[in-house]
């Protein structure tokens, strides 16, 4: 009969090398040699042969990256050296495919490398106190840091993006004590759970064009067209025959895609956009109580915190087909114009800025001081080489020239930019016009319409500088993994007992979400294969600042997103 094998309790005992080579068994009680037992001794050196191993291996998965990398790049020189079409596209099919066993070979080596090391517990992390309940990261009063002199006056109180790692919050923030899964979309855009969000009542009456609600027992609910004098639905209209089209259903097809909507109020005018196949990106000030962001989202529309202050937007130039603002309280007329130049940086060719405002009315304008503002704004608009379309009631629309030359004849207005970033982040507002030496300088009445532009053809992808084999071998991929992604969100797999859903279980519903995030978006493939699956969701497709820039070609292709520093 075979004798147990102590397997020694780490800091207690443990087996001796020595005697495993030999087939002795180890006694627990055993003194070591320092008379207070021989598992301390024998764990330590144990612990630093482990260290030594995964050291070992940790060099050797350098050492194969790097020799797969240049094996790889050798290996694509050769094979790229071959003359023709064909062979070059079947080197670069064929590389493509080596790099994804490279890849997956120094992932798996990490792993090894991970496990021989041992794991390493995580530190669990705390739960914030109940003050950080609303609590967003990198924001702060821009007035109690800076002469409020040195903002030309147009701004009282702002808040504006500016982290530090001093400044950073470790703890979980832990949402509201009553908060409750949001109402699915389309629903959801009607009413939200009151407990999600802050609001006071003294906000539900106050606020911009849009800022409309009703609260009912425990829901906060959004009145329709149908129950509004003034509704969305007539304002969408009407800017749509400004335009000069015949209703709001033809914005499409005039190469409206994207729109920006600045202090949106609570995403009324994006939400009924969003039927008329629109994407709309409302920006607002960070908000303590009543945050204009924070009910859009629940609502289930895009918005995130962003402001005209002292920084440019963290978009590429070139990218909305058109700004909006109804009543957002900025003014246009300081700075020399400075707010103007970040709308035109933004607006593709034959764009349109949409203006709400009362000071735009024949009352208002028989005060001299409102008639001074207004004169300054027009003036600042055609040194941009806009275009005055129309004006009715509150509402003007500007459009964008299409034509650079319009620059250089001008008599007066800002000069073109000499460094002329395309996507900056968060980098000081700049006093010049950007994006005129752009390939991505095409009128949107040019440019490819909805549902077509998501799919971007060679030329187009060219401009970005992207393969269309590297493109479709992306779409590929992120088409077969949105099918093995939603099958996972199956009740199934939350179960009591879970377990992997089969071809015969029901699929989880098209709506079952709604806001999502792409932290590492690239080309916006995810996004691309949850639209074609027919699922009611919007990405935030976001490019990291330390990754490939392809936040353009993501605007292009009829989505939106943002830069981040993770």
């Amino acid at each position: 009969m075979s004798r147990p094998l102590y397997r020694g309790v780490s800091g207690i005992g443990g087996k001796p090398a020595a005697a495993a080579a030999e087939g002795a068994y180890y006694d627990p009680k055993e003194p070591g040699e320092n008379g207070i037992g021989g598992a301390f001794g024998r764990v330590g050196a144990r612990k630093r042969h482990l260290a030594a191993a995964a050291a070992a291996v940790r060099i050797g998965v350098l050492v194969l990256a790097a020799a797969a990398l240049v094996g790889s790049v050798a290996w694509a020189g050769s094979l790229y050296a071959g003359r023709g079409a064909a062979a070059r596209a079947a080197a670069a099919a064929a590389h493509r495919g080596y790099r994804r066993l490279q890849e997956q070979l120094v992932t798996d080596l990490l792993d090894i490398g991970e496990l021989a090391g041992g794991g390493v517990r995580a530190k669990e992390a705390e739960v914030c106190p109940p003050e950080y309940e609303n609590y967003v990261p990198c924001y702060y009063n821009i007035t109690d840091a800076v002469d409020v002199s040195d903002l030309g006056g147009g701004v009282v109180i702002s808040y504006e993006r500016q982290c530090t790692r001093d400044g950073r919050v470790t703890c979980l923030v832990a949402p509201p004590r009553s908060y409750r899964m949001p109402v699915r979309w389309p629903s959801g855009k009607g009413f939200i759970w009151k407990d999600n969000v802050r609001i006071s009542g003294q906000e539900f009456s106050s606020g911009s064009l849009f800022k409309r609600m009703m609260v009912e027992e425990d829901q906060i609910s959004f009145p329709s067209d149908a129950h509004m004098a003034d509704g969305v639905e007539d304002y969408a209209h009407q800017i749509a025959e400004m335009i000069g089209l015949r209703n709001e259903f033809n914005f499409n097809g005039a190469g409206v895609r994207t729109v920006l909507d600045i202090e949106c109020g609570f995403g009324t005018f994006g939400a009924h956009l969003f039927d008329r196949d629109l994407l709309t990106m409302c920006i607002a000030n960070y908000e303590a109580s009543g945050s204009q962001v924070q009910i859009t989202l629940e609502r289930g529309i895009p918005a995130m915190i962003g402001s005209f202050a002292t920084k440019q937007l963290p978009y590429p130039y070139l990218s909305f087909d058109m700004v909006h603002c109804a009543k957002c309280n900025i003014e246009w007329d300081k700075n020399d114009g400075i707010f103007l130049v970040e709308v035109n940086r933004l607006l593709r060719p034959d764009g349109y800025f949409v203006w709400t405002s009362n000071l735009n009315t024949h009352r208002a304008l028989r005060d001299k001081e409102n008639q001074k503002k207004w004169t300054a704004i027009r003036d600042f608009a055609e040194g941009l080489c806009w275009e005055m379309l129309s004006q009715q009631d509150e509402t003007i629309v500007w459009k964008k020239t299409n034509k650079r030359d319009c620059y250089t004849s001008r008599k007066s207005g800002p000069e073109l930019c000499g460094h002329d970033p395309e996507s900056p982040y968060y980098q000081p507002l700049n006093p010049c016009i950007s994006g005129t030496r752009s390939q991505r300088w095409i009128p949107i009445e040019h440019r490819t319409t909805w549902p077509s532009q998501a799919r971007q053809n060679s030329t187009e992808l060219d401009i970005h500088g992207v393969h269309s084999d590297v493109f479709a071998d992306d779409t590929s991929s992120w088409d077969s993994m949105v099918r093995n992604y939603w099958s996972l969100l199956s009740p199934l797999i939350f179960s009591d007992h879970p377990k992997r859903p089969g071809d015969e279980d029901p699929q989880p519903p098209f709506n079952m979400l709604r806001n999502v995030l792409d932290m590492n978006a690239h080309f916006g493939g995810f996004n691309s294969a949850l639209l074609k699956a027919g699922k009611s969701v919007w990405v935030m497709n976001v490019v990291p600042t330390n990754a490939p820039n392809y936040l353009p070609l993501i605007f292009d292709r009829g989505f939106i997103g943002v830069q981040h520093d993770w």
